[in-house]
């Protein structure tokens, strides 16, 4: 059964993942937690990347900064963590310098025998300290808002894990699937079952929303997305809410599939996840038209408007809110994570402005 935490004040997020007409539209940001605060990058000037991912009262801390800095304009926590801390708990070393840099990338199907056939999400130490500092942050959270826990799409996971890094290509994992289709639907399948047990151990541990980040899901044509990525994240869908549901816990799933816009549709119709997330290439007006009411939305502001000035991150969030409608079922957010040269004051004003233009 779930631990005992403190009542849950603002369910706002809960309802609307659920698809509820909310009193406004619940609203955080990816990577909120992060480097555009200054408290995280004090932080960071005596703590390396992964030593606070891995540090529960660290993680604990980190994730709680944006919840303190904008106090009463936030509606969720995201647990502080990395997606590559699954390649981690299957054997791969990854370092920060400043971007992730796996140190031994896979070069062919036969570098997969290296990786741990089998992880035990309890006992990889880069997997269980998520799961107490998710346990801590819920208790620190006080019931002041839910607590988001989330990994990586399995592609997104596997183009890293070959590429070595981050890159604009993706050629080499890419060609992964044109060269060796079934390996890599093997490894994808490998890869899938850590994330699924995964999110059932954080659900578990106290998080109350989960997000899986398939951010590299639009760098495949919609043939390759639909033969390689989409079963590995129907599967998640469906394992993850059937094995909850059976241990007695209901938590709302949302996936994040950017620029893969083409899928929305698709996504609704055939998967269990209660929300989709939306990246800034499509209205808010097409995307409901596309779910037909079968999934709540989330998004899906460019990121880069955070730079435009108050007049400016006014009327986007207002021209923004309207292509949404006031149906409910919608989360705003950004159409990818926050980048950190952004100020903390134009992200208070951005918040400031959802809770205007979103009231019902």
């Amino acid at each position: 059964m779930s631990k005992q935490f403190p009542a849950l004040k603002n369910d706002l997020l809960l309802r609307a993942a659920r698809g509820e007409k909310t009193e406004r539209a619940p609203v955080w940001i990816m990577r909120q937690a992060g480097r555009h605060l200054p408290e995280f990058m004090k932080l960071r000037e005596s703590h390396g990347f992964f030593e606070i991912c891995q540090t529960p009262s660290l993680a604990c801390e980190v994730t709680l900064q944006p919840v303190r800095h904008y106090t009463g304009l936030l509606d969720a926590a995201i647990i502080f963590s990395d997606i590559l801390v699954v390649p981690q708990a299957m054997g791969m070393h990854v370092i920060m310098q400043p971007g992730p840099h796996f140190t031994e990338p896979l070069n062919t199907p036969e570098d997969v025998k290296k990786l741990k056939a089998k992880v035990d999400v309890q006992e990889a130490m880069e997997l269980r300290t998520v799961f107490e500092a998710i346990t801590l942050t819920r208790t620190e959270l006080a019931g002041e808002v839910p607590l988001i826990g989330f990994c990586g799409g399995p592609w997104t996971l596997f183009a890293y894990m070959i590429e070595g890094g981050g890159t604009r290509a993706w050629n080499k994992a890419k060609s992964w699937l044109f060269k060796y289709p079934e390996e890599s639907k093997a490894l994808l399948d490998q890869i899938t079952t850590v994330c699924i047990d995964f999110l059932v151990a954080q659900a578990h541990a106290g998080a109350q929303l989960l997000q899986v980040f398939d951010t590299n899901a639009g760098e495949l044509t919609p043939y390759d997305f639909y033969t390689f990525v989409f079963p590995s994240l129907q599967r998640i869908g469906k394992e993850v809410k059937e094995r909850l549901k059976a241990d007695g816990y209901d938590v709302p799933m949302t996936l994040f599939a950017k620029s893969a816009n083409y899928a929305i549709a698709h996504c609704a119709e055939n998967t269990v996840y209660d929300v989709l997330g939306l990246d800034w290439r499509i209205e808010g007006s097409e995307a409901r038209t596309l779910v037909n009411g079968k999934t709540a939305l989330q998004g899906n502001l460019d990121p880069d408007i955070l730079y435009g000035g108050r007049d400016g991150i006014e009327a986007a969030v207002k021209r923004t809110a309207e292509s949404f409608g006031d149906s409910g079922g919608w989360i705003a957010n950004l159409g990818h994570g926050i980048t950190p040269g952004v100020k903390p004051e134009d992200v208070e004003w951005f918040f400031q402005c959802v809770h205007k233009y979103s009231k019902r």
